[in-house]
């Protein structure tokens, strides 16, 4: 394998980063969506629907394109049954999560552009399935996939280090 950009200490810190701008980004879409609740919607609740729905079309989207591109493979190619089962499930969440996604982010473009076509209950409801899928993906990768690939980089470069010639 080819050095990848996750293949260092480096990247790994930013998919980890990025882990956490969707953390609090969920955070503000949970905060939004109470406030939607309980009032209206108000100048300062346009704007995070915007900042959030930013975000999410670009930013976290980003982020799983890189992770398919140079996290999955790597342990795609594993032996491990469970392993690559896990990481094909993590695959069909980016297809979900980007599914919720098309439904949440036009609303989101509604709220910040002052329209209030959407629907709140069908809001509501997209904000919590949104919120769980992402949040137990991101678990699933910060607690399996990304120390079993930084394990796997750790001994490939260890192997190679084996075989230099001294």
């Amino acid at each position: 394998m080819s050095a990848a950009p996750s293949s260092t200490p480096v990247a790994y810190q930013a998919l980890d980063a990025c882990h956490e701008q969707i953390r609090l980004h969920l955070a503000h879409l949970a905060a939004l969506a109470q406030q939607i609740a309980a009032t209206d919607i108000d100048d300062v609740a346009r704007q995070q629907a915007g900042a959030i729905e930013a975000f999410f079309s670009s930013t976290s989207r980003q982020h799983h394109a890189q992770e398919e591109k140079d996290v999955f493979p790597l342990l795609l190619a594993s032996s491990d049954l469970e392993l690559v089962t896990l990481v094909r499930s993590l695959q069909q969440d980016h297809g979900w999560l980007e599914e919720n996604w098309l439904e949440l982010g036009p609303q989101l473009r509604a709220m910040a552009s002052g329209n209030g076509w959407f629907d709140e209950a069908e809001f509501q409801h997209g904000v919590e399935v949104f919120m769980a899928l992402y949040l137990g993906h991101i678990e699933a990768e910060e607690t399996r996939i990304y120390p079993e690939c930084r394990a796997r980089l750790a001994q490939s470069a260890a192997n190679r280090g084996a075989r230099a010639p001294r």
